[in-house]
């Protein structure tokens, strides 16, 4: 069902400015001016209150260890080499430029397959499981599996132009399946959303539902139940639940400041960290460090320092670090408390990452898609992609099973 009216001139729009264009990305240009201004920030010699654990933010020992790698022992060159091993590109929809990884898997019967990233993440965070998800895969049944694999960079994150100050979620969906449909031509794909990727993935799987025949998340648009709503409902959880219980309360009670600050004062934390790389270290990476497994960059994550350097450098280099966090203050209240199914017969798969920062019992999960598998995973937290690899892979595979 493709909603009428409103957004029947966006996608009209899509004529020959649609041409795509090969991308790579160079940003060596700003890298004296990161590094000296890396090199010169000063942080305290010591905390101000030893005590004080990550509740109360980031920590000094660790932004520090961070700061010194990023002076002495990280390679941006590299980690560009890196990212330019995937096949990228841009296109223009309406006034939306829109960068985007399209990795062809050499199956001809291979699965489109979006793949969609929230804050602070972006097309890194799926660098681990892009290329092996286009490798065929053999299920225990004997099907084969394989995928052709986009990822697009969100509106006002990297190399993707900001929107309009009053630009939805709902209009990035739109903006995604035509690119999906009209750009890339494809009729049919799967999709898989996490963080705000779970927001804009699931307006997709309700909004579109011939051209979006299979949805996997790791995360939801609605509101976590609490603890009391669960046990009101008679609802028994394992262990492994109880401590993904723990950490949506962790994260409703103290850890929602940043949520906050970036829906309403979107410009003051925007404009305050703008030119301080460091700052965004400290904004970006604390969060990103909270909400991984404690186990982070130990097999099977590869969620390292490095990689968080990377994913602020790309931030910071890109200039994108207001525009993105802009992505709040434009969808305020886009978390829904109405739990309902979606007029759409398109399987839905989820998981959950015992660390991530919010948990939904399967039978809520249930009440929202055509659920056809509910995964458990002990290892890995909000960004699944780098922190539990294999995992994910697998779980992204088992759409094949059922995609249409």
């Amino acid at each position: 069902m493709v909603l009428p009216g409103l957004f029947l001139g966006f996608v009209a729009t899509v004529t020959a400015t649609a041409a795509v264009q090969p991308f790579r990305i160079n940003l060596a240009k700003g890298l004296p001016h990161l590094e000296a201004l890396v090199k010169n920030t000063n942080l305290p010699s010591e905390p101000l209150y030893p005590g004080a654990g990550e509740d109360f933010g980031v920590q000094l020992d660790f932004l520090r260890d961070l700061k010194t790698q990023w002076v002495e022992g990280y390679d941006w060159v590299e980690q560009e080499a890196e990212l330019n091993q995937l096949a990228q590109y841009t296109t223009t929809i309406g006034n939306q430029t829109v960068h985007f990884v399209h990795e062809k898997s050499d199956d001809e019967d291979a699965i489109p397959l979006l793949l969609i990233h929230g804050w602070p993440g972006s097309i890194q965070e799926f660098l681990p499981i892009i290329k092996p998800l286009t490798q065929p895969w053999t299920s225990p049944t004997g099907k084969n599996v394989s995928f052709s694999v986009i990822v697009p960079s969100l509106p006002g994150f990297l190399f993707s132009s900001p929107p309009p100050q009053n630009w939805t979620n709902l209009e990035t969906a739109h903006l995604f399946n035509t690119l999906m449909t009209d750009v890339l031509g494809y009729s049919k794909y799967a999709l898989h959303g996490t963080d705000w990727g779970s927001h804009i993935g699931y307006h997709m799987y309700e909004s579109f539902n011939t051209t979006v025949r299979a949805a996997h998340f790791v995360f939801l648009p609605f509101r976590p139940p609490s603890p009391q709503e669960i046990a009101d409902k008679n609802i028994t959880l394992s262990d492994f639940q109880k401590i993904a219980l723990q950490r949506t309360v962790d994260w409703r009670t103290t850890g929602q400041s940043y949520l906050q600050e970036q829906t309403f004062k979107p410009n003051d934390i925007g404009l305050a960290l703008y030119d301080n790389p460091v700052g965004q270290l400290a904004w970006i990476g604390g969060k990103t460090k909270l909400w991984s497994d404690p186990r982070a960059g130990t097999g099977p994550s590869v969620l390292t320092n490095t990689a968080i350097l990377t994913s602020v450098s790309l931030y910071y280099l890109t200039g994108s670090f207001q525009s993105s966090v802009w992505q709040y203050a434009r969808n305020a209240g886009a978390s829904r408390t109405e739990y309902i199914k979606p007029p759409t017969d398109a399987p839905m798969l989820y998981s959950i990452y015992a660390y991530n920062i919010a948990f939904w019992p399967q039978e809520y999960v249930e009440k929202v898609g055509n659920l056809v598998s509910y995964k458990e995973h002990d290892f890995g937290g909000h960004f699944a992609g780098l922190d539990n690899p294999p995992a994910l892979i697998e779980d992204v595979r088992e759409m094949g099973l059922y995609f249409k």
